[in-house]
């Protein structure tokens, strides 16, 4: 897998890793929403019929944005993230209070260590995207033999998530993505944040609804996080 020219930006107290112009990560001391794909990952990853996840599988950490948000709604999740870039964790380490966490960051190829590792996991997040001079690309958009590997690594219950960016010159990647998880699981939905252009995905043999997120918006401290967590959108494919 290639490897991201990453560099730290900061926007007043927010710090943001920054590839090519766009932002893979970001970090502010007192909010924890941004508006973006993050927040809809985070609000996909707690749409499980069994409840909150006890064990996330992130592969693509970036700076950790998915995980401190995560830290606030489920409290109890264990979070374990794969990481190409050795130098990007170091970032999050020192910019973003990332070891204060508890993540389990692994250094490696994400493809390989679905391969290897024969753990289990609630929720499996297919973070993984790489830039080019222009725009952010797939190094291997989500199959029906990925997500099968991922299915593998799947505790009962569990869900696959998938980021999507959308919008002019990924319809194609974005259209072939939604027929394989809708060949792949019984249930697909798709969570959008309030701003940006990403999908993500969420399939599983059940996924719950938007009212699920209620309960967890209310553990949000701040009225700004609140507002952003009630604009992210929900809703079943097919």
């Amino acid at each position: 897998m290639l490897r991201n020219r990453v560099r730290l930006k900061r926007r007043g107290a927010r710090v943001e890793l920054d590839v090519a112009g766009a932002s893979f990560s970001s970090w502010h001391p007192r909010l924890l929403m941004t508006g973006l794909a993050w927040d809809a990952i985070t609000a996909g990853s707690l749409l499980r019929p069994g409840g909150p996840p006890a064990t996330v599988l992130m592969l693509g950490l970036g700076g950790g944005t998915v995980a401190r948000q995560l830290a606030a709604t489920s409290p109890c999740t264990r979070v374990t993230a794969v990481e190409l870039d050795e130098g990007v964790v170091a970032m999050a380490r020192e910019h973003m209070g990332l070891d204060r966490l508890g993540v389990e960051a692994v250094i490696g190829d994400a493809y390989e260590f679905v391969e290897r590792d024969r753990r289990r996991f609630d929720v499996v997040i297919d973070d993984l995207y790489v830039t080019g001079r222009e725009d952010v690309w797939r190094p291997r958009p989500p199959d029906g033999g990925l997500l099968a590997q991922y299915r593998r690594r799947l505790a009962p219950g569990g869900l696959v998530l998938v980021n999507l960016v959308i919008g002019p010159g990924h319809r194609r990647i974005q259209g072939m993505v939604r027929q394989a998880m809708g060949a792949a699981f019984r249930d697909v939905r798709s969570v959008r944040p309030p701003l940006g252009l990403n999908e993500i995905l969420v399939g599983g043999d059940g996924v719950l609804g938007r009212g699920t997120l209620r309960e967890f918006g209310a553990r949000l401290v701040e009225p700004e996080d609140r507002r952003l967590w009630d604009r992210i959108r929900v809703r079943r494919l097919g």
